[in-house]
């Protein structure tokens, strides 16, 4: 990993018919207004188009991963002389992201260790090589990280231990995506002992979304390979808590003209955009009219990437295309969970456990201009156990029938199997992962 610099800009920076096992994408989604997005991390086992419902919390074999900065095909099997060669130009760099951190009870009560502390470094053994390798990743931190004094707990009101924290940075992730709707789960105490600990146990990670108001809120700038990469971060709303006006810490929310003011700063700073937003419907396998709405002001205003969260399952990749200036726009709608423990029960439970990493290539093209050269998803899938060594997260190509046997999920939505992850990842985000 080349040393990260990070510069602060002053800145107020299906709808799915759910029948059956199998299930099928409904290609238009209705208006959603914005107070609509739903505030629970849970929802029942039958839900309707566009709606989101709330049910209460419940209580591996290790893998190795083929690993390279170069992007592969993803199929059922992998050849061996499959994999693209890594860029060969100096200057392109890596990145990857992977979706929401969830700390359901059932995660945390596996991951306690005797002795009062956790660990849950199992949970990203079969992926770790991969995040390491990229030049930037990122990922999308659910829970606040308030630690054990404030209480360790799941669904309704998050919190987690610093040892979460120091995982990930273990793990090689070096932006870490705070703005969510749990973020007031713990007041600002928890956004007090959550920076803190950042600050001074991980100074060299990126925290984006939440900020010390004494300091504005900031667009973050990371540099690779003299590239410079924005990375901004907004949540939709914060569960109907808010913090009283003055209060020293804050959250980064989707206002519109505080997200054009930081895309500004950001396209006179960097040259290169991500925008990072919680966002959607809970468990809606394609976007909402308010999603897309949004993907249009970061389009016209700047953005040159853009990776959603929140709707706790896989959403489409597509590009947004500008038709005055012909700028384009790459959107990973929803990289769903990278690890959960729901409380859901019924079919299509499954798809809480199928989760994405987004990867992309940028380089610099003819012109000069800071582009996406390549991209791709790749598929994965929560391994649940109450074996701490085998609760984890697979790549689906590594994936196979014994494992499925062993997933607790198998319990909550019986259709659970590797073709159904499959069939799931085709339904959504067809030719983009193959």
């Amino acid at each position: 990993m080349i040393r990260k610099y990070r510069t602060f800009i002053y800145a107020v920076a299906l709808a799915i018919c759910l029948n059956g096992c199998a299930g099928s994408i409904n290609e238009s989604a209705g208006t959603v207004p914005s107070d609509s997005f739903s505030d629970s991390a849970e929802a029942s086992p039958e839900i309707s188009p566009g709606t989101t419902l709330e049910t209460k919390e419940e209580e591996a074999t290790e893998t190795s991963i083929e690993n390279s900065t170069g992007f592969q095909d993803r199929q059922d099997a992998r050849p061996e002389d499959e994999t693209v060669p890594a860029d060969s130009d100096n200057d392109s760099i890596s990145i990857v992201m992977v979706g929401d951190i969830l700390l359901h009870d059932g995660i945390n009560k596996t991951c306690r260790l005797e002795d009062g502390s956790y660990d849950y470094s199992g949970i990203f053994k079969n992926v770790r090589d991969e995040i390491q390798a990229a030049d930037i990743a990122i990922v999308n931190q659910e829970v606040i990280i308030g630690g054990k004094e404030l209480g360790v707990t799941g669904y309704p009101s998050f919190n987690g231990p610093f040892e979460i924290a120091d995982e990930l940075a273990a793990t090689g992730f070096d932006v870490v995506c705070h703005a969510n709707n749990h973020v007031y789960d713990r007041g600002e105490t928890g956004l007090v002992n959550c920076i803190t600990y950042w600050e001074e146990n991980h100074p060299n990670i990126m925290i984006v979304g939440i900020s010390d108001s004494q300091r504005d809120d900031n667009t973050y700038i990371i540099e690779e390979k003299g590239i410079k990469v924005a990375v901004l971060n907004y949540t939709y709303g914060t569960n109907g808590v808010n913090l009283k006006h003055g209060e020293r810490y804050s959250v980064n929310k989707l206002d519109k003209d505080r997200v054009i003011n930081d895309l500004k700063k950001a396209e006179e700073e960097a040259d290169f955009t991500i925008v990072c937003p919680h966002w959607g419907i809970e468990y809606d396998l394609v976007p909402s009219a308010e999603q897309r709405e949004w993907a249009g002001i970061f389009l016209e205003n700047g953005a040159d990437l853009v990776i959603g969260a929140h709707p706790h399952v896989i959403q489409p990749v597509e590009w947004m295309e500008d038709q005055v200036n012909g700028r384009k726009m790459l959107i990973y709608y929803s990289l769903g969970n990278f690890v959960n423990w729901t409380a859901g029960q019924g079919q299509h439970i499954g798809y809480r456990v199928v989760g994405g990493m987004a990867r992309v290539r940028v380089s610099h093209d003819d012109r000069g201009q800071v582009t996406i050269s390549d991209h791709d998803v790749e598929a994965l899938v929560t391994q649940l156990n109450k074996s701490r060594d085998e609760l984890t997260v697979y790549r689906l190509i590594d994936y196979d029938e014994r494992l499925v046997q062993s997933n607790e999920i198998l319990k909550k939505d019986s259709c659970f199997s590797k073709d159904y992850c499959i069939d799931l990842c085709d339904q959504v985000w067809g030719d983009e992962w193959h």
